[in-house]
């Protein structure tokens, strides 16, 4: 089945509508469509759907009337089937979807320049596994790292399973292994700002009007380029999302009782532990912590595990308060 097939086609065979949202812009939306692009507005009715999440987002398959040459109304809105999502900001109970529908979630992050922070590419991760999104990790600017010092760091992540590929977009070194992960596909590229999202969608799409930005000398972070999410299309049957940089994400649908089902490298040792609702802190006959004190669990990813452990019970426990 051809990829853009199988975006037309849901889980259950249904077919879905042929028309794809690319972007936002206040309360319009850019639908791809077989007759080109249509600039749409939502429908009123549609608008009072009461729902704690976006009503229509990047990546939606829609329905859409035309009313005017390049115009439309989107009359309603395909289940979605998977989404990169958000905790809205100033909610504990809204979504905030950064992408739907997407085949796979390319984690992009720098090996210098801004400097990676793991904490950041491990929520991306748990994301991912929460929302069971297919994830893989793109480490870019490995020009800045000849001799590979610096990509030992996510030696752990290739130990978990994850797929790594490694590119610069400055000198398109391993783009053609990338490119080869992404055709076919929507992809999100997700990460933060300055580790060169656009600067690798340029390679592939190089009579693109993309701004790049620079890593500040202050602060050795990446300033925003991308502002919102755009879809963008490779060739007829791939599309990456260039999402916003993104410093920090709310864990949305990740309940801590769940938290460890998102690290893969936890599942062998799982049931082995004493105890069936083990959260590995501190019980007695926790197979995953002796994992760790054995070398066979990286002490980084579960120490960052804790932590987000700790978010997350701190949050339930304050919204159950609110109750």
């Amino acid at each position: 089945m051809s990829s853009k097939t199988r975006h037309q086609v849901a889980s259950d065979d249904q077919c879905w509508p042929p028309n794809l949202v690319l972007a936002q812009h206040g309360p319009y939306f850019d639908v791809l469509t077989p007759s080109g692009i249509v600039r749409c507005v939502v429908r009123g009715s549609l608008k009072r759907t009461r729902a704690r999440t976006d009503l229509v987002a990047v990546g939606d398959r829609v329905v859409v009337r035309q009313v005017a040459p390049g115009e439309g109304v989107i009359e309603a809105v395909a289940p979605r089937q998977r989404v990169l999502s958000r905790r809205a900001r100033g909610s504990d109970d809204a979504e905030q979807v950064i992408v739907a529908n997407i085949d796979q979630l390319v984690a992009v992050f720098a090996v210098a320049q801004p400097d990676p922070v793991l904490g950041i590419l491990d929520r991306f991760l748990i994301i991912a596994e929460a929302q069971d999104i297919p994830a893989m990790i793109c480490l870019n600017k490995i020009d800045l790292d000849p001799d590979g010092t610096r990509r030992r760091l996510f030696a752990p992540y290739r130990t978990a399973g994850y797929p790594i590929v490694e590119t610069s977009a400055q000198t398109g070194q391993g783009t053609d292994v990338l490119w080869s992960m992404l055709r076919g596909k929507l992809s999100a590229f997700a990460g933060p700002s300055g580790v060169g999202k656009s600067s690798l969608v340029k390679v592939f799409r190089p009579d693109l009007t993309i701004r790049i930005g620079a890593v500040s000398e202050v602060t050795g972070r990446g300033r925003h380029t991308t502002t919102t999410t755009t879809l963008i299309q490779l060739d007829d049957e791939t599309f990456i999302a260039d999402t916003p940089g993104i410093g920090t994400l709310g864990l949305w649908g990740v309940r801590a009782a769940e938290l460890d089902r998102c690290f893969p490298e936890f599942r062998p040792y799982r049931e082995a532990c004493y105890y069936p609702d083990c959260r590995h802190r501190a019980e007695p006959g926790c197979a995953v912590r002796e994992a760790v004190e054995a070398g066979k669990i990286d002490r980084g990813r579960y120490t960052r595990y804790l932590d987000v452990l700790d978010e997350l019970t701190e949050t339930e426990r304050v919204s159950w308060r609110a109750r």
